[in-house]
């Protein structure tokens, strides 16, 4: 990330993208640039893509282990062991590291791909939601935290600051990269290790003014929609200098529909269960949004790669408003009543199967797994259209051919 790439085979134009933020200018790439030099010039860039990609997953299985529901950082509750917060921290930091590092390995080794682009930014889009739901156990959900629906919006913040950067590319034709990823990448990192040291105890006192930590950390991502302003004025100089790939108001903003679907299928779902399914299951449920959301992200990628119209509607949309149907029957007679305490009702009822259901079908959609002599390779995502890009003549997905 971060820079021009080769020209793309499916597009037949230039990566270009502007990165403007000075943390990632004058210290993170000065940094990147040091450490790129250690890697071989036969590692692929895109195993270092995937191997940042893994590390976040990781991290996000550990704490779902040491905190499934987010209760551990309350007080009063058993805390996650300080030795966790530092491995999740380094790794944390790593998989950045790795991330930015794998732009610079590609051009050292005159490797870049379209397929290096894809996978890129469609792993990045799917780990919004491993780093945003992993650092929401440092403050959880107790009295000193926030609610599971507050850290629901927050994803959503994070999910569309991410993909406005890949609609304005759609528009432009240029990647504007948001200012918030590096800061909030290098700040979360701090963090985990400074838990650590401290424990979570630390963030329990206010700082300023009565404002506790949490409120800190929920105004570091809302900030993330300053992007919002800048993608629209970004746009709006694109119009003005006659620069903008589409021209109708309609074809512009075509490529937003489906991730507000997804919001309205999403929200509607949280509100109308009559087993409060965000409560009970908010792992489950985030991972099922982010997963689902990464996927029009990668739709509109291969789009933006491929200079191709967007389509209106994602195909996972479907599923998701069947199942959001089907998720809420009407109780029989006899049965508890739906507004019930989650807790108290029966596991195993429609509600949890379907989002069960749902989260699987997403998944095994977005992140299929190819069998190959026995053994298991997770690509993770757009299996389809990568095994084409793999067909292109010199396209390799990990390894470099020199």
């Amino acid at each position: 990330m971060g820079g021009p790439r080769a020209p793309s085979a499916t597009s037949g134009q230039i990566y270009s993208a502007v990165d403007s933020n000075p943390l990632s200018l004058y210290v993170m790439h000065p940094f990147w640039n040091t450490i790129v030099k250690i890697f071989p010039t036969w590692l692929a860039p895109n195993l270092i893509t995937f191997s940042g990609f893994l590390l976040l997953v990781f991290n996000f299985f550990l704490m779902a282990y040491f905190d499934p529901d987010f209760y551990a950082s309350a007080p009063d509750h058993q805390h996650v062991p300080s030795g966790v917060w530092v491995v999740v921290g380094l790794l944390n930091f790593i998989a950045y590291t790795l991330d930015g590092v794998d732009g610079k390995q590609a051009r050292r080794t005159n490797s870049s791909t379209p397929l290096g682009e894809l996978f890129d930014h469609g792993l990045d889009s799917w780990a919004c939601v491993y780093f945003v739901v992993t650092v929401y156990s440092t403050f959880g959900r107790g009295s000193t935290g926030v609610s599971v629906f507050v850290l629901y919006l927050l994803l959503w913040v994070v999910l569309f600051s991410f993909i406005l950067s890949h609609w304005e590319k759609y528009n432009t034709g240029i990647l504007f990269l948001p200012w918030g990823y590096d800061i909030s990448q290098v700040t979360i990192s701090i963090v985990y290790i400074v838990t650590a040291v401290v424990g979570v105890e630390a963030w329990y006192a206010p700082f300023l003014f009565n404002f506790l930590y949490r409120d800190l950390f929920t105004a570091m991502i809302i900030g993330k929609k300053l992007h919002v302003e800048a993608g629209l004025l970004n746009a709006n100089l694109a119009y003005k200098n006659k620069t903008l790939k589409h021209h109708s108001a309609y074809e512009i903003a075509l490529p937003l529909l489906s991730p507000v679907l997804l919001f309205v299928l999403c929200t509607t779902w949280i509100f109308v269960s009559p087993t409060d399914i965000l409560e009970v299951h908010p792992r489950l449920f985030y991972f099922m949004v982010g997963t689902a959301f990464a996927n029009i992200s990668c739709q509109l990628i291969v789009c933006q790669m491929s200079s191709t119209r967007c389509q209106p509607l994602n195909w996972m949309l479907g599923p998701i408003a069947a199942v959001l149907r089907g998720a809420a029957p009407a109780p029989a007679h006899g049965s508890p009543h739906p507004r019930a305490h989650p807790l108290r009702r029966h596991r195993g009822e429609p509600a949890e199967q379907a989002l069960q259901h749902s989260a699987f079908l997403t998944k095994e959609a977005h992140g299929r797994l190819t069998r190959s002599g026995g053994r298991e390779n997770q690509l993770g995502v757009c299996r389809s259209t990568v095994n084409n890009c793999c067909k292109i003549p010199g396209c390799y997905l990990f390894t470099v051919h020199l």
